[in-house]
């Protein structure tokens, strides 16, 4: 497991995410990222017939508690991310192919994507939160498709709707209706506000 410290961190993240991490950094707060070992398909399985909005909950409450255990008395901040496209969840594409098996989908449609938070402590929530995005997706052809993934992947491999809307993957949509946080992958606002009350901001 690979360890990244922040010198005097208050906060440990629960997560490899290069998004979250820079949100992290862009507002000054101080942590360690220590990803969660879990198994998050499995998790998912067991939550057949749960909206998208527990299945994100769970996932976040999941990723912080599994590291709140090995840290003592520190805080922990799990996160995580899904798609929905016409009722179907998308996990994070396995491969080109599939990736781009992904986008021809999307292809015309609207994207809900969820991002949650959650905060723990010696394996206990303390808080947790999920908001909810709506992107359209503007008609893909296989040449921009082809153009896009030569550009972009393998980069994309390890984002749930094959984009990163700080980039290339901007180009994806029409409109975009929710948060821009929730669209990176975490509702920051709310965090703030929560490390705040807990008294860590």
């Amino acid at each position: 497991m690979t360890t990244d410290i922040t010198p005097n961190p208050s906060l440990v993240l629960a997560s490899k995410s290069a998004s979250r991490r820079a949100m992290l950094d862009a507002v000054g707060i101080a942590y360690r990222a220590v990803p969660a070992d879990l198994d998050e398909r499995a998790l998912e399985d067991s939550l057949t017939g749960a909206s998208p909005h527990a299945i994100a909950l769970a996932l976040a409450d999941a990723k912080a508690l599994a590291v709140s255990e090995t840290v003592a008395d520190m805080l922990v901040l799990g996160s995580d991310s899904l798609v929905v496209v016409d009722g179907r969840r998308f996990d994070k594409p396995a491969s080109k192919a599939d990736a781009a098996d992904h986008l021809r989908f999307f292809s015309g449609k609207v994207m809900e994507l969820h991002s949650a938070a959650a905060l723990a402590r010696d394996g206990q929530i303390l808080w947790h939160h999920a908001d909810c995005a709506r992107l359209t997706v503007r008609p893909l052809g296989e040449e921009f498709i082809a153009w896009y993934l030569d550009r972009e992947w393998p980069d994309v491999a390890g984002c749930v709707g094959v984009f990163r809307i700080e980039g290339l993957g901007v180009q994806l949509f029409t409109a975009i209706d929710g948060d821009h946080f929730t669209v990176l992958g975490m509702p920051l606002l709310p965090v703030l506000d929560a490390l705040r009350d807990l008294g860590e901001l």
